[in-house]
């Protein structure tokens, strides 16, 4: 043994974390301070109010007035006007939590990770690429029932409601969550006990089916008795082995896990069946930077966690959120110091409204070589293309071709679909000029996607 290379024991006066480069327990730093209090219309509320899920659903954000009544002058009126400008160019509307809200930091709110993920400003809006659809993992044309994907062979994506806590500005099911906007005239998903009825049909019906995510819209706005008739009416199918109940509700409004105690405890019930079942139950939810991390996310998972509840995460890579190396280690790193499993970084799904925060799949990459063997392997994420036309998700190292110079990458799907091409594209603000001026005519944008398909066919034959 070289004893040389064996750190010296901690002496009494030096305590062991001093040896320890203070990064590398970073993702311990949880935020736990009365930080709402700076938020002009919060600022005499107690914790106990403030950590209540009532107080966070009266008080959410869902137009600008509100959002100035809340603010105040922390923001000048050029940004209020920012804001007005880009929800005019968004496909979703206006819909963010106090929790959200007090953690942006309203010093500097452009460069703010949250702000940029759940507030539009026009000022930081780009061109849209071409290729950009509004349903552009085709769930509608995979959808035998209404709000019901099948996609998979053994899986199937179950939407039984069409509402969420918050609106993520990007989100990949915006022609039909939420209300309509200027951009956008949301599919209306009606006829609840109806509707539900006949996914549970289809879903019996059909004796491949093993597993079912259970979404939205976000099941944190289920209620509880909805929460536990779902989840046993999938659990008592004979061909039912695992449910996903799919939430963002842990990064937005966290309390709820704390005080609805009603909502919490259906939730729990329904693990408990899946367990007496020998079948399982776990959560899917959705964190993409750090700071969304905070003591009361803690609590909630600790609660979770002591009721035997599997939780798992599914971040989106996104441009000035956390595309750089360090802030998805960190991410990945508080995440499991909370007992959230890092499962998928999805490349941003091509719909329209928010090119701004889409990245080169090259970038990804990169991003994904620093995640990898910075902590445990169940707990690194793997970045996966959920590729447009309905292919599923896909090993992002896995495409057949990609050119980084018109940006545009080629992908098989032999498991879900075979012998179809599915295609992503860079955004055209990463591209050389010489390109981008390519993709704005509709010639040369045909003749660059049929020499991107022969060159993947090509290797494909090849391989």
């Amino acid at each position: 043994m070289n004893l040389e290379l064996l750190s010296p024991p901690a002496t009494p006066d030096e305590p062991p974390d001093a040896l320890v480069e203070p990064r590398t327990l970073a993702h311990r730093e949880l935020r736990r301070d009365d930080y709402w209090r700076r938020l002009p219309a919060f600022a005499d509320v107690d914790a106990a109010t403030f950590h209540h899920h009532t107080f966070q659903a009266r008080h959410t954000v869902t137009n600008v007035r509100q959002l100035q009544d809340t603010l105040g002058d922390l923001v000048p009126e050029s940004f209020y006007a920012d804001v007005v400008a880009g929800l005019k160019r968004a496909p979703m509307a206006l819909r963010i939590s106090p929790h959200l809200l007090a953690l942006i930091d309203w010093n500097d709110p452009y460069p703010d990770p949250i702000r940029t993920q759940f507030m539009p400003v026009a000022s930081q809006q780009v061109a849209e690429h071409p290729e950009l659809r509004l349903d552009s993992l085709h769930e509608q044309k995979d959808s035998p029932v209404p709000g019901l994907t099948h996609r998979y062979p053994d899986k199937a994506l179950f939407l039984p409601l069409d509402s969420c806590p918050v609106y993520c500005r990007f989100c990949t099911r915006s022609y039909a969550i939420g209300g309509d906007t200027e951009m956008v005239e949301k599919l209306k998903i009606t006829g609840r006990s109806q509707r539900w009825e006949a996914a549970f049909q289809y879903i019996a019906s059909r004796p491949e089916l093993e597993d079912i995510v259970i979404s939205g819209g976000d099941t944190y706005n289920l209620k509880a008795e909805h929460i536990q008739e779902i989840g046993e009416r999938l659990l008592r199918m004979s061909n039912i082995r695992r449910i996903r109940y799919a939430t963002k509700g842990l990064a937005v409004l966290p309390q709820k896990i704390l005080t609805d105690h009603a909502w919490t405890d259906a939730l729990t019930r329904v693990v408990e069946l899946g367990r007496q079942l020998h079948k399982d139950v776990v959560v899917h939810t959705h964190f993409n930077h750090p700071n969304e991390i905070t003591g009361v996310t803690q609590d909630a998972m600790d609660r979770l966690t002591e009721r035997g509840i599997t939780v798992r995460c599914q971040t989106v890579l996104q441009h000035g959120v956390n595309d750089r190396p360090n802030t998805m280690q960190l991410l990945v790193r508080r995440l499991g110091y909370i007992n959230i499993h890092p499962y998928y970084v999805y490349f941003h799904d091509m719909v329209p409204g928010v090119e701004d925060l889409r990245t080169t799949l090259a970038a990804g990459l990169k991003i994904e070589k620093h995640v990898r063997g910075h902590t445990a392997g169940f707990n690194t994420p793997s970045f996966v293309v959920d590729t447009m036309g309905g292919g599923g998700k896909r090993d992002a190292h896995s495409y057949e071709y990609y050119n980084r110079e018109s940006g545009i990458a080629v992908y098989t799907s032999p498991g879900v679909k075979p012998a179809t091409f599915f295609l992503y594209f860079d955004p055209l603000k990463a591209l050389a000029e010489e390109y981008q001026l390519r993709w704005a005519l509709p010639a040369e944008r045909g003749k660059m996607i049929r020499e991107a398909l022969e060159a993947a066919r090509h290797v494909s034959r090849v391989v």
